[in-house]
C-alpha cells in the first residue's frame, strides 16, 4: 500500500478535530477539487444551515449518572456496529488520494462502521469489494435504462454488498456555482469506474461539464413506482436517501424501504431547502420506528451525533470530513479522523450522563 507524503501524514496526525482536516486538505489539494467537495448549490445556504441547525441546540445532561464507561455500538440491519457514524456515498475518490474508495473503505472495516459506495465511483464494486471485509452498502442513482440498473444491483449482491442506498434527491445535478466557475470536471486518469462508457460526456460543451456527466446517467423522472420496482427486484434492504419530509418518508416505508437516510445531499441539490437535523423529528415520528432513520449533513463533532441520536436518529452518516482525511492522510487519515470522532461521541456521553445509545433522548436537549 503506498504511503502518503511525509508531510500529509504530519498534517493528519496533527488533526485535533475534524475541521482541522479540511484546513490540511484544502493545502494539498488542486483548487478545483476542493471546491468540488466543499461547494454547495447557488448561495451554499442549505450547506451553512446544516451546521447552523446543530448549534440550535444545546444539552440538559444528567450527573450522577456513573456513564464512565459509555457503550457506543449499536445494530442496524442485524448487523453490530462499534459506533452509530458510518461513511456516506462520495463520488470519485480517488481525486482525493490515489487509492480513493478502497483506502477509504479499509478504514471504515477497521473501525468496524459501514461504508456506502457511490454509483460514481472511481474504483469498481468488485474492486472496492476486494480491498477489505467489513460492510459494505452500495449507492444507487437509478439509471433512465432499467437494464443498467438491474446490472448495477446485480452486482452488488454478487460482491456481497449488505444494503442498497438509493439517492433520490437528485433527479438532476444542483446549480453547484463553483464547479461552473472551474469548468470542473473528471480530472484526466480518472473515470467513472462502475459505468460502460467509463467517462461519459468528458468533452461535453456548456459551462457546467460534471453536471452534464452526472444527468446523463440518473433517471430525471424517477418516482415511487421505481422504488416499488427496485424494492421487489432485489433481496437486499433498500435504504431511500433524500427524505426530508414525514409523508415522504410515510411513502417510502409503504413502498418497501427497509430503511431512510434524512438529507438534503450535503447543501449540493436545492438551496435554502430545510436543514437535515431539522427535518429529522419530523421523519422520525412518521415513520414510529418502522425502520431506522439515519442522517446525514453538517455531522462535525461527536456532539453533533449525540443530538442527532436524541432526536431518534439511528445513526449519521459523514462525508466531506472523511475525504479531507482521505487527502490528508489515505487509509491511515480516515482511521485516525474516526478515531477522534469516537473519542469526542464517548466522551460527550460521560459527560451527558449516557451510558448507553439507547438511553439518548430528546429529553436530553433543548431548543433556542
Amino acid at each position: 500500500m503506498p504511503e502518503a507524503p511525509p508531510h500529509r501524514r504530519t498534517a493528519a496526525a496533527a488533526s485535533l478535530k475534524l475541521d482541522d482536516f479540511e484546513s490540511a486538505a484544502r493545502a494539498v489539494l488542486p483548487q478545483s477539487t476542493y471546491d468540488y467537495i466543499a461547494g454547495g448549490a447557488e448561495d451554499e445556504a442549505t450547506l451553512r444551515g446544516n451546521r447552523e441547525a446543530f448549534a440550535r441546540y444545546r444539552f440538559r445532561y444528567r450527573v450522577l449518572a456513573s456513564a464512565d464507561r459509555p457503550d457506543l455500538g449499536n445494530e442496524i440491519f442485524g448487523q453490530q456496529f462499534t459506533m452509530p457514524v458510518h461513511l456516506a456515498p462520495t463520488a470519485i475518490q480517488r481525486m482525493a488520494h490515489p487509492e480513493g474508495e478502497a483506502a477509504a473503505y479499509r478504514a471504515a472495516s477497521a473501525a468496524g462502521i459501514a461504508y456506502s459506495l457511490s454509483t460514481l465511483s472511481s474504483l469498481s464494486i468488485e474492486e472496492v469489494a476486494a480491498a477489505a471485509t467489513g460492510v459494505r452498502w452500495f449507492q444507487l442513482y437509478m439509471h433512465p435504462e432499467r437494464a443498467v440498473t438491474t446490472a448495477f444491483v446485480g452486482r452488488a449482491v454478487d460482491a456481497g454488498f449488505a444494503a442498497i442506498v438509493l439517492t433520490v434527491d437528485l433527479p438532476k445535478t444542483g446549480r453547484r456555482e463553483r464547479d461552473i466557475r472551474n469548468a470542473f470536471s473528471l480530472p484526466e486518469g480518472l473515470s467513472y469506474a462502475n459505468l460502460e462508457s467509463r467517462r461519459p460526456g468528458a468533452s461535453a460543451d456548456g459551462p457546467d461539464p460534471f453536471a452534464q456527466n452526472v444527468n446523463a446517467n440518473t433517471n430525471p423522472a424517477l418516482g415511487w413506482e421505481d422504488l416499488e420496482w427496485l424494492v421487489a427486484r432485489t433481496p437486499l434492504p433498500v435504504i431511500v436517501k433524500g427524505i426530508v419530509r414525514g409523508d415522504d418518508a410515510r411513502r417510502a416505508v409503504d413502498a418497501g424501504a427497509r430503511g431512510l437516510v434524512v438529507s438534503n445531499h450535503g447543501g449540493r441539490q436545492l438551496d435554502y431547502a430545510i436543514a437535515s437535523l431539522d427535518a429529522l423529528p419530523d421523519v422520525v415520528g412518521a415513520v414510529g420506528g418502522k425502520v431506522p432513520v439515519l442522517l446525514d449533513g453538517g455531522v462535525r463533532r461527536g456532539t453533533d451525533v449525540l443530538k442527532a441520536l436524541c432526536l431518534g436518529a439511528s445513526g449519521v452518516l459523514i462525508g466531506r470530513p472523511y475525504l479531507y482525511a482521505l487527502a490528508v492522510g489515505g487509509t491511515d487519515g480516515v482511521r485516525g479522523m474516526l478515531e477522534l470522532l469516537r473519542e469526542e461521541i464517548a466522551l460527550s456521553m460521560t459527560l451527558l450522563g449516557a451510558r448507553s445509545l439507547s438511553e439518548l433522548s430528546q429529553d436530553l436537549l433543548t431548543r433556542f
